[in-house]
């Protein structure tokens, strides 16, 4: 039972390390490359669970050969245009003008049915509303609408705006995160004197605080402290 648990935690640890390496992305954003490596991956590893007999290093060698073919064929994408259009393909026009390409929804296997599903996602319920809709190499569809569909900006009406700092996260469950509290160029006394403001004595009562290096704060007590 042990063994099963220790064995189970190194190749999960291991999996995980390999994992953040190939980098950010989440499941339906991830390149045919990527993908091939997580599903042998997902493959290998059932192998040294199932099977105690089976030596731990018989799932990590492939996981880091895996890893090392990944991170060799993004370097090489990096540097090669060529490679990467070979290894990701590139961008394909699906709307033109208001006006659907049949030959290149028919090239990517993109059915109207699915079209239709990422103009709604984006709310665009008229096709003859878009000017232009890329499917790019992820999947997902970016959609340049008309200049009369699109919402009018502040510059447009010729509205000063000022700009906003975005808030970041400086109490989370009762805890205080001093390095989002440097990055707003505050700190803990500072942090102790907007809670006293606000009747609370410490940081352990707050289920979240956000703030920005306008002092914009935003604070949620947990419930049971209230």
């Amino acid at each position: 039972m042990a063994i099963t648990f220790i064995r189970t935690l190194i190749i999960f640890v291991t999996i995980s390390i390999a994992m953040r390496l190939m980098g950010k992305r989440q499941l339906g954003e991830l390149e045919p490359s990527e993908l091939v490596v997580a599903v042998l991956v997902s493959d290998i590893t059932s192998h040294p669970l199932e099977n105690n007999g089976n030596p731990l290093l018989y799932g990590l060698i492939p996981i880091f050969t895996l890893l090392c073919c990944e991170i060799l064929i993004s370097g090489f994408a990096v540097k090669s245009i060529k490679f990467r259009k070979f290894m990701y393909g590139t961008p394909n026009t699906i709307i033109e003008k208001g006006v659907i390409d049949q030959a290149e929804m028919k090239k990517n296997r993109f059915t109207v049915d699915e079209l239709m599903e990422e103009l709604r996602k984006k709310g665009y319920m008229d096709i003859s509303t878009v000017k232009h809709a890329i499917l790019e190499t992820d999947g997902s569809l970016s959609i340049i609408p008309y200049a009369s569909e699109s919402p009018v900006t502040p510059r447009q009406m010729e509205l000063k705006i000022q700009d906003t700092e975005y808030p970041v996260v400086i109490i989370s469950d009762g805890r205080i995160l001093e390095n989002n509290l440097r990055v707003i160029g505050r700190d803990k006394n500072w942090l102790k004197k907007q809670l006293s403001l606000r009747g609370m004595k410490d940081a352990s009562k707050v289920y979240i605080m956000a703030s920005d290096r306008e002092d914009n704060i935003y604070i949620a007590q947990k419930e049971n402290a209230k």
